[in-house]
């Protein structure tokens, strides 16, 4: 399907790996030329040069913390009027919440709130004078189901969501979009990593807990990166312009909610 977004320029954070990759790959397919970002400066120059041969489109590669000012202006330096912004960055993780010291709680916020919303800022009106903008965060199933252990990360995502549903409404007339995607149990580094930390705890392997989590997945699989960049990609399409303030659960199922 043609998107209608060939040509469009993107920012696409935290994108030299999982989630942000998959979104990367999505949007370069439908024909944008974009800024990928991520600490490893190695593992962001494999992703770019991937999507250099595969589709063709001009990348921008910025290796910096897009959780710093400084990570952000080299971001905003390299795409000063974007078309599409994606937000992602890790969360915090797993931890018991009486551990948490103030300045890790600090450190979460502002990694999962405050970062999209200054990126925000720093986008939006141009988009809107524009008219066109398509901003999607990727955000957290947990937003609507609490994690036991991703309580800083559930807690800073949700006041993102919060946030930006006030946001969304007063640029949808000017083709300016802003929506959330909730990712549930993705085959990515950091399910693994979680699944290794509950087979510890559980004292059982880690491949007897990942078939526990899976269990509890009516599509009884995990997710791919491919499958959510292209749901993302769909929502920075010249055809989503009617879909705003929204916030898309991609779980197979898992979130049991009729609404």
């Amino acid at each position: 399907m043609d998107y209608g977004i060939k040509g469009r320029k993107a920012i696409v954070c935290a994108s030299s790996r999982g989630l942000g990759r998959g979104c990367a790959l999505a949007l370069a397919e439908a024909g944008c030329d974009m800024v990928i970002n991520g600490r490893d400066a190695a593992r962001l120059a494999e992703t770019a040069a991937e999507i250099r041969d595969r589709f063709g489109v001009r990348v921008t590669e910025v290796a910096a913390d897009v959780g710093t000012v400084e990570g952000q202006r080299a971001l905003l330096e390299a795409a000063p009027q974007p078309d599409i912004l994606v937000n992602n960055n890790a969360g915090p993780p797993l931890r018991d919440f009486r551990d948490l010291s103030r300045q890790s709680m600090i450190d979460g916020v502002v990694n999962n709130m405050v970062t999209p919303i200054e990126l925000i800022q720093a986008v939006i009106d141009g988009m809107a004078e524009r008219g066109f903008g398509r901003i999607v965060n990727i955000t957290s199933l947990s937003v609507y189901m609490p994690i036991t252990g991703l309580d800083l990360s559930s807690g800073a995502r949700a006041g993102l969501t919060a946030f930006l549903a006030g946001v969304a409404r007063p640029v949808a007339h000017r083709n300016v979009t802003i929506n959330s995607i909730l990712p549930g149990k993705f085959d990515t580094d950091r399910i693994r990593a979680n699944i290794e930390h509950g087979a510890k705890k559980a004292g059982v392997s880690v491949e007897e807990r990942r078939k526990q989590q899976i269990a509890e997945i009516p599509a009884k699989r995990f997710g791919t990166a491919e499958e959510f960049g292209q749901a993302c990609a769909f929502l920075c399409s010249a055809y989503a312009g009617y879909i705003t303030g929204q916030n898309l659960r991609l779980d197979g199922g898992l979130f049991p909610a009729a609404f």
